[in-house]
């Protein structure tokens, strides 16, 4: 790479050591620099706007405005900004939204700064970096397959509602001005989306998976 025109990297965290510390390291690498720093979402988008880095170290929790959303509104206003989201915490819910709200990468602050430096640098390129703890996470997520009820219409989950609220198919049709044989049809793809065989199991599926409220 040119050393003339080394990375622009900015850095998003509520803790000034965790800041002051990330900026000397970039500093340090003479293809890095630090063209901004952040201590919350909120004022990532104004330093973002200023500051117009080409990689993004972003934390998740913090106050006004957390990492996710921040991540999604500078993904949707500078596309061509890439992030990463570095953080504490590797619960799989997280790294999914992270990773969907448009984070490239996702790493652990425990990363090694030899580490951390490659990940800029391939974060640059279009090239992801995951944790192991957040591709383990994504395994997972994989491995449970998509939530039950995933696929149900909005009229079947209204046919569910009633049928927890302990309405029986001819009640049904009335609240939803639907036949009873529309009613059974509905019922029938119930079962079957959700891999119950009776009203019962249904109905225990649904407040389990707070499928109705």
């Amino acid at each position: 790479m040119n050393k003339r025109t080394p990375i622009r990297v900015m850095v998003v965290d509520d803790h000034s050591m965790v800041r002051t510390g990330l900026a000397t390291f970039i500093e340090v690498k003479p293809d890095l620099e630090c063209v901004g720093q952040a201590k919350d979402g909120q004022e990532a988008l104004l330093v973002c706007e200023q500051a117009q880095p080409d990689v993004i170290l972003m934390d998740l929790v913090m106050p006004k405005l957390d990492g996710i959303a921040a991540t999604r509104a500078i993904r949707e206003r500078w596309p061509e900004v890439q992030i990463i989201a570095l953080t504490s915490f590797q619960d799989q819910a997280r790294v999914q939204e992270a990773l969907q709200a448009g984070a490239l990468s996702y790493l652990m602050k425990d990363v090694s700064i030899d580490e951390l430096a490659d990940a800029i640098r391939d974060a640059h390129a279009g090239r992801s970096t995951l944790s192991p703890e957040a591709a383990q996470a994504l395994v997972q997520a994989a491995r449970q397959g998509p939530e039950p009820g995933h696929d149900l219409t909005p009229r079947e989950r209204e046919v569910l509602a009633l049928m927890v609220e302990g309405l029986n198919n001819p009640q049904i049709g009335e609240a939803l001005y639907i036949s009873v044989t529309t009613v059974r049809s509905h019922v029938s793809n119930v079962f079957s989306k959700l891999g119950v065989s009776n009203r019962a199991e249904a109905i225990t599926l649904a407040l389990r998976s707070k499928l109705v409220t």
